[in-house]
Parts: C-alpha cells; structure tokens; sequence
C-alpha cells in the first residue's frame, strides 16, 4: 500500500496555469502506473494522464496539448502542469498508483482545481 498526497490546487481564472504534486510515500515510480484523475460535481470520474514506469505518458483528448505529467524520481513525486485552463477544468483532481504486478490501486484524497473568473 502506498500513501499518496495531493497539493497545489486552487482557484484559477481561465486561461490560467496550476501545478499539482503528488507525493508518494515511498518510491514506487518502477513498479507502478501512475494517474491523474478528476470528477466533476454530478459526473463520472474521469481519467486525465498517466505515465508508466518506463515514462511513457499519455493524455486525455480534452487536455491534450494543455495538461503535461511528469514525475520526480529522487522526490517520489508526480506532478500534472496545467495550463491554458478552461472553466470545464472545474474538478477534484486525485492521483492514483496502479501496482502492474497485482493490480491494486491507491488513492489520494483530491485536491480541487476551480476555474472561475
């Protein structure tokens, strides 16, 4: 089990860039997926980015071009810059950790991102 903690969301106006972080509670960077997620009130939770052990990312087409993920191996750490943003950004973003040798997932506890002029 790892334990992940979000930080860096805020209010925003449009147009505006945030930086998440994700810490993981210990380095788990080779052995796991890691994710961005996020859920809007009265919608599903939807994924927003990943990066795999090797560093592969991989965006959703609604971010793409505006949100980057990346990871800091010697922090433990992930990280979802976004820029450009969109009052449709408006979320609780969480990070998740998928071991891809058991397949269980951890979650962090959210941070909301507010888009709002």
């Amino acid at each position: 089990q790892v334990q992940l903690v979000e930080s860096g969301g805020g209010l925003v106006q449009p147009g505006g860039s945030l930086r998440l972080s994700c810490a993981a509670s210990r380095n788990i960077f080779n052995i796991y997926v890691m994710g961005w997620y996020r859920q809007a009130p009265g919608k599903q939770r939807e994924l927003v980015a990943t990066i795999t052990s090797a560093g592969t990312t991989s965006t959703a087409n609604s971010v793409k071009g505006r949100f980057t993920i990346s990871r800091d191996n010697t922090k433990n750490t992930m990280y979802l810059q976004m820029n450009s943003l969109k009052l449709e950004d408006t979320a609780v973003y969480y990070c998740n950790a998928r071991n891809v040798l058991s397949g269980y997932e951890d979650w962090g506890q959210g941070t909301q991102v507010t888009v709002s002029s």
